[in-house]
C-alpha cells in the first residue's frame, strides 16, 4: 500500500479569473465555483458562460486537481484555501459534489466571507461511524489501484459510468479536461478528502451564516434527500430539485440550474 499522503500547506490554489459580463449589477460580487471529484475548474460546461454575463468568475482547482495538483489539503484546509482564492472582499461560492462539500467547510469556517453559498449534490456527511470507516477503506483502496495503474483515462472512464452518471451525456461530461489531472493527485484528495473523511456537519448547520441554496437532480434520490435534510437544517435554506438530471445537475440541465442560481444570487 502506498504511504498516505499529508496535508502540505499552500499559500493558494490554482484559480482562472474571469472579468464580469456587461449584464453585471454595479459592485456585485465574484463568483467563486468548486468542481466536483475528477474535475478541474474548466469543467463548468455551458453553466459558467451562462453565470458569467452576470459575474466576475472565479474558477478554483481544489487540491489534487489541474493546476492545484501538488496541493495536499483535507477538507477543513481545502476550504480555508477555497476562501482565499476568493479574494479579500465577500463572495459567492458555488461548490458541486466535492466542492460542494469544500464550500460548506469554507462557509462555516469564514461566515463574514462568504455572502451567499450554492451547493449541487451536496452532503453533510455520514453519521454512521461503521459506514464512514468502510467508505474512507474503499476510497483508499481506489486510490491505491489508480496509482499502481498510472492510468488516469482509463479511471475517468470508470468513473464516468458509475451509476451517479447514468444520465451525464458523455459530450458534457468534460472528459478531455478531467485527463489533465495525475494519479498521484487524485489519489491524495480520494485519501485526505474523499466523503469518508469528512466529519459530520449537521449539527453546524443552523450556525450557517449565509442563505443557501441546496440543489439536487431529481434522479438523484440519495443526494435529494440528503439535500432536503441539509436545507432544512440550515438557518436560512432553500432546496430545488432539477428534474431530467442526475447527480451532475448543472451538466446536464444547465440552462435551468443557472436561472436557479441567479435568482437566488439576487434575491
Amino acid at each position: 500500500m502506498a504511504v498516505p499522503p499529508v496535508a502540505v500547506p499552500s499559500s493558494r490554489l490554482h484559480a482562472e479569473r474571469r472579468a464580469a459580463g456587461p449584464e453585471a449589477a454595479p459592485a456585485a460580487p465574484p463568483l467563486v465555483l468548486a468542481h466536483g471529484f475528477t474535475q478541474t475548474g474548466r469543467v463548468w460546461g455551458p453553466l459558467s458562460d451562462a453565470l458569467g454575463r452576470r459575474h466576475a468568475l472565479v474558477l478554483v482547482d481544489l487540491p489534487g486537481h489541474g493546476g492545484s495538483s501538488d496541493v495536499r489539503a483535507g477538507l477543513a484546509e481545502s476550504g480555508d484555501l477555497l476562501a482565499a482564492a476568493g479574494g479579500e472582499e465577500p463572495f459567492d461560492l458555488l461548490g458541486y459534489s466535492l466542492g460542494a462539500r469544500v464550500a460548506l467547510h469554507a462557509a462555516l469556517a469564514h461566515p463574514d466571507r462568504v455572502r451567499r453559498l450554492v451547493l449541487v449534490g451536496a452532503t453533510a456527511g455520514i453519521e454512521d461511524v461503521a459506514s464512514r470507516a468502510a467508505r474512507r477503506r474503499r476510497d483508499e483502496a481506489t486510490a491505491d489501484e489508480l496509482e499502481r495503474s498510472g492510468d488516469v483515462a482509463a479511471f475517468v472512464d470508470r468513473w464516468l459510468t458509475g451509476p451517479m452518471w447514468a444520465s451525464l451525456p458523455a459530450a458534457t461530461a468534460g472528459r478531455d479536461e478531467r485527463l489533465a489531472n495525475t494519479p498521484a493527485g487524485l489519489a491524495s484528495s480520494l485519501r485526505l478528502a474523499g466523503t469518508g473523511t469528512q466529519e459530520p456537519l449537521w449539527d453546524r448547520l443552523p450556525g450557517l451564516a449565509p442563505p443557501v441554496l441546496v440543489l439536487a437532480g431529481a434522479a438523484d434520490l440519495r443526494f435529494a434527500v440528503a439535500g432536503r435534510r441539509l436545507a432544512t437544517a440550515a438557518r436560512s435554506g432553500v432546496l430545488a430539485l432539477v428534474p431530467g438530471a442526475g447527480h451532475a445537475a448543472h451538466l446536464e440541465q444547465p440552462a435551468l440550474v443557472a436561472h436557479l442560481v441567479e435568482r437566488f444570487l439576487a434575491g
